[in-house]
């Protein structure tokens, strides 16, 4: 059998849904499906999914592409997941769910961790002593907005103490399907990072530390063993494998989480090339050679999936959530005012419309905080809005003033990402579903003044990094081989009079920031991550 013969089966389970593909060894995607999964938000504070829906999404795609008979399924040489990360699902000993999932999104636990922040001196909000233990071994510390599962098992540990004690293991979402595949209970060492209890000074011998674990206040028994991203960690169990139609000793890779997958996806393998991810999250990241971290301007380099190396990531909220949320709770919202529902066509109409539009919006501003903020500023009580509307505006003028205003948000992270780096970008691979967009390619350009590639496929990435950590962790191609597989499409140079001109409106974006951040803390602490 060639290269050209062998296939991955690739999992990308993002906050939207599920995206299964066929990916061969050379990163073409030669069957594709996708499968959306529910949102539960609770209190505009709280979000969730069920992990059953993960697996129901997973399933439901993988029969859809295997039915096509594009491949035999004895070309499939294994599975290999990339995920949504810094989600939380505690299961019991047999694997089941005691409880739906609590995502990356969630700040219910931010009150809970706040309880263990308590000491004399305090830096950054952060009890100093425990700040320096967690700096020092993990290279980063628990979000103050509870956002990633060091908050979540407090929440669980305190909020619902019968859950608790039900819990056999925490898992991540990677872990989950991981353990729906194989059977095994593991965690990757880039997904178990944000639990914030293990000792990352040396990035290919991840572990546990006992006196950070003691720090979490969660029982040592209740996280699962760590692996790499590259072992194989078993072969699909046989009732999966019946199900799906595969052969029972297809072989599980561990995988990654969806930015440490996605930076290999983008080809940028090499230190310092910088990736943007634009999903319904938004992120920069780039392979680094060092443990580093800023804890005022939230970005650290974390283990990933590249051995020897860690991965800078400056983690946004918000992306093109912002998108969706215009085309399902403003534009199509179900409330009998105006009948319809969107098309397959939707995003692409959006796109000619914010094309057409002129640079600028006509002066209409959008800030882009649906569920707070994380980088630069930690801030779960920030919100979106959109500013400088007049009778002339219409809602081409806000579709145009959304695409702007994610990019510009974006731009916030810039400086931070020099200082941490020592250097500046020239160039950023752009992937996810907002680089499918043409024109927001374009504004990005612009708004962040340097070029941006577009690779073939970019919304592909993520499982194409997933079938490249698979084919490495088989011995099969060397992660750098990989990463030279990838074709970028187009190069979208900077318009200095553009650039020109979103210098200015990015001043204004942060002004807006620093004026309004108050009246949101007034507007949401009441009912924010207060009241967890």
């Amino acid at each position: 059998m060639t290269d050209a013969q062998q296939y991955v089966l690739s999992i990308d389970l993002g906050t939207s849904g599920c995206k299964v593909g066929l990916v061969s060894l050379t990163g073409e995607v030669v069957a594709w499906a996708f499968r959306p999964v529910e949102l539960i938000v609770i209190d505009s504070i709280g979000a969730e999914q069920r992990p059953q829906n993960w697996w129901d999404a997973f399933v439901d795609a993988t029969r859809e592409i295997l039915n096509r008979r594009v491949v035999p399924p004895s070309n499939i040489v294994a599975i290999c997941a990339s995920t949504q990360g810094e989600s939380t699902v505690a299961v019991d000993r047999n694997g089941q769910c005691l409880m739906n999932a609590i995502l990356w999104l969630d700040m219910r636990g931010a009150h809970h961790l706040r309880n263990t922040m308590r000491g004399k001196l305090k830096v950054a909000g952060y009890d100093a002593l425990k700040l320096q233990k967690w700096l020092r071994l993990c290279g980063g510390a628990p979000a103050l907005s509870g956002k990633d599962p060091a908050g979540h098992m407090l929440l669980i540990r305190n909020a619902f103490p019968e859950i608790y004690a039900k819990t056999y293991k925490f898992l991540n979402v990677l872990d989950y399907m991981n353990l729906r595949l194989t059977g095994r209970f593991c965690a990757t060492q880039d997904s178990i990072l944000t639990s914030w209890v293990t000792d990352n000074r040396r990035p290919d011998d991840i572990r546990y530390d006992d006196a950070l674990i003691a720090m979490s206040g969660i029982d040592r028994d209740k996280f699962p063993d760590i692996v790499h991203c590259a072992d194989v960690i078993g072969t699909i169990r046989s009732e999966v494998a019946e199900t799906l139609g595969l052969p029972p000793q297809t072989p599980v890779v561990a995988g990654a989480i969806d930015n440490s997958a996605a930076a290999i996806g983008a080809g940028t393998i090499d230190d310092f090339d910088c990736h943007l991810y634009v999903g319904s999250s938004s992120w920069i990241a780039a392979h680094v050679p060092f443990k580093r971290t800023n804890v005022f301007d939230q970005i650290t380099s974390i283990p990933c999936a590249v051995p020897s190396r860690y991965l800078m990531i400056a983690l946004q909220t918000s992306g093109a959530n912002n998108i969706a949320f215009l085309k399902d709770r403003i534009v199509f919202h179900d409330d009998g005012l105006i009948r319809g529902e969107p098309s397959i066509d939707t995003y692409r109409v959006l796109d000619e419309i914010a094309a057409r539009q002129p640079i600028g919006a006509d002066g209409a501003l959008y800030l882009p905080w649906l569920f707070g903020e994380r980088c630069p500023v930690d801030d779960p009580l920030l919100r979106a809005g959109i500013f400088n509307l007049g009778m002339d505006h219409n809602r081409e003028t806000i579709v145009r003033a959304v695409f702007e205003g994610v990019a510009l948000n974006t731009r916030w992270t810039m400086k931070p990402i020099q200082r941490f780096m020592r250097k500046r970008p020239e160039v950023m691979t752009m992937i996810g579903g907002g680089a499918m967009s043409n024109t927001w390619c374009r504004i990005y350009a612009d708004v962040l003044n340097l070029a941006i590639r577009q690779p073939c496929d970019p919304l592909k990435a993520n499982a194409r990094g997933a079938a490249f950590i698979a084919a490495h962790g088989l011995g099969l191609m060397r992660l750098d081989e990989a990463a030279r597989q990838v074709k970028i499409e187009r190069i979208y140079e900077p318009t200095p009079s553009a650039a020109a001109f979103y210098d200015e409106r990015f001043g204004i974006f942060t002004e807006l920031h620093d004026r309004l951040a108050p009246i949101y803390h007034k507007l949401n602490g009441s009912k924010g991550t207060q009241n967890a």
